[in-house]
C-alpha cells in the first residue's frame, strides 16, 4: 500500500518506505471508519426520523453482538497497529554493527559534525550513500531536535547527555535538516542539509575534510563559510539588524561595548568575536553567540575576515 509522495516528502532512506506504509494504513483505516460513521448517521437520520406527532421512541435495551463487534474490531486494529509500529520502532533504534559513526553537536543556531578523522564541518552533513550512518548527538546549550523529513527520522538533542539515531541513504542526493525544538530567536534559521555522496566521492571529501579549494580566493571561501556555518541567522550582509550586528560596512567601524569601552572592527576584533564572543558584547545586542573555538582553522578565520572586509 503506497500513495506515493502525495502526502509525504520523497523516500530517501531505507526505513522511509516502511514508515510510510504504516502511516498510509492508519490514514486508510481512519478514512474507512469515518465514512462508515457518516453513512450510519445519515441512514439513522432518515430511518428513525419522527413521522408524526404521535410517534414515540421504542424502548431499546442493548445488543450484545453489536456491542462486542464495535469493541473487538477497534481493539484488534489498535493491537495490530501497535505491533506493526513497535517492529518499525525497533528497526529504527537498532543500529547496524557496520555503521559509520559521526558525532553531532547542536548549538544556537547551527549543527557541528565531527568525523572519525577529526574533521569538523558545520550545518551540512556529508555521508556516503548505501552505508548505515549512526549519529551520536548532544547539545552545548539548549534542547534541539534533529529532523530529516526525507529519511523519516527525528531525534531530540539534549544538553549533558547523548542521544543516537541512524539512517541509510539509498542513493546520492541532498535532503534538508531542520531543528524541530524551539531553541531561541533564530530557531527557524537552524537549517542544514545532508549531502549523500558515492563512497569514492565521500572518501575524497573526507580526505580534504571539506577544506578550501586551492584556487578559490579567500573572500569567496569566507562567503561560503558564512553561509554553511549559519552566520546569516544572526548577522546580515545587507545592513539590516537582526540578532547581531550586520557585517555590511562593519570593517574598521567603531563599536561601543556593554562594559562602556569601545573598539574598532579589525582583524583581531573579528577573530576574538568568533573564538570568544562573550569577551566584548556590542551595546544593544544580546550575548547569545556560541563560541566557534576549534571549529575554524586559521585559514578559515582569515577567509571570514577577508569576506567581511569586502562588504562595504
Amino acid at each position: 500500500m503506497n500513495f506515493g509522495n502525495f502526502f509525504l516528502p520523497p523516500q530517501k532512506s531505507t526505513i522511509a518506505g516502511e514508515v510510510d506504509q504504516l502511516f498510509n494504513f492508519i490514514n486508510l483505516v481512519s478514512a474507512v471508519i469515518l465514512l462508515g460513521i457518516v453513512v450510519a448517521i445519515v441512514f439513522f437520520i432518515f430511518k428513525y426520523k419522527r413521522k408524526s406527532e404521535n410517534d414515540t421512541t421504542s424502548l431499546v435495551d442493548h445488543n450484545t453482538t453489536l456491542e462486542v463487534t464495535w469493541t473487538a474490531i477497534p481493539l484488534f486494529l489498535i493491537i495490530y497497529v501497535f505491533i506493526w509500529g513497535f517492529q518499525d520502532f525497533m528497526k529504527m533504534r537498532t543500529t547496524p554493527g557496520d555503521s559509520y559513526e559521526i558525532h553531532v553537536t547542536g548549538k544556537s543556531w547551527f549543527w557541528e559534525y565531527t568525523y572519525a578523522n577529526g574533521g569538523k564541518v558545520l550545518n551540512d552533513l556529508y555521508v556516503p550513500a548505501g552505508k548505515p550512518i549512526k549519529l551520536v548527538m548532544t547539545s552545548s546549550d539548549v534542547l534541539h531536535s534533529f529532523y530529516v523529513p526525507d529519511y523519516r527520522i527525528k531525534q531530540d538533542v539534549v544538553p549533558g547527555r547523548y542521544t543516537t539515531v541512524w539512517f541509510e541513504v539509498m542513493e546520492p542526493g541532498e535532503s534538508v535538516i531542520f531543528c524541530t525544538e524551539y531553541c531561541g530567536r533564530s530557531h527557524s534559521d537552524m537549517i542544514g542539509k545532508v549531502v549523500a555522496l558515492e563512497q569514492s566521492e565521500f572518501d575524497e571529501w573526507l580526505r580534504s575534510s571539506g577544506g578550501k579549494p586551492e584556487d578559490m580566493p579567500l573572500a569567496e571561501w569566507g562567503e561560503k563559510l558564512y553561509t554553511s556555518s549559519g552566520c546569516q541567522a544572526c548577522h546580515s550582509v545587507d545592513g539590516s539588524q537582526i540578532v547581531g550586528p550586520s557585517f555590511k560596512g562593519s570593517w574598521e567601524s567603531a563599536r561601543q561595548f556593554e562594559d562602556g569601552t569601545s573598539g574598532v572592527v579589525d582583524e583581531n576584533y573579528i577573530r576574538e568575536s568568533i573564538i570568544n564572543p562573550s569577551a566584548k558584547i556590542v551595546k544593544g545586542y544580546p550575548p547569545v553567540m556560541a563560541s566557534y573555538d576549534g571549529l575554524f582553522s586559521d585559514e578559515d578565520l582569515s577567509a571570514i575576515i577577508e569576506y567581511i572586509k569586502s562588504l562595504k
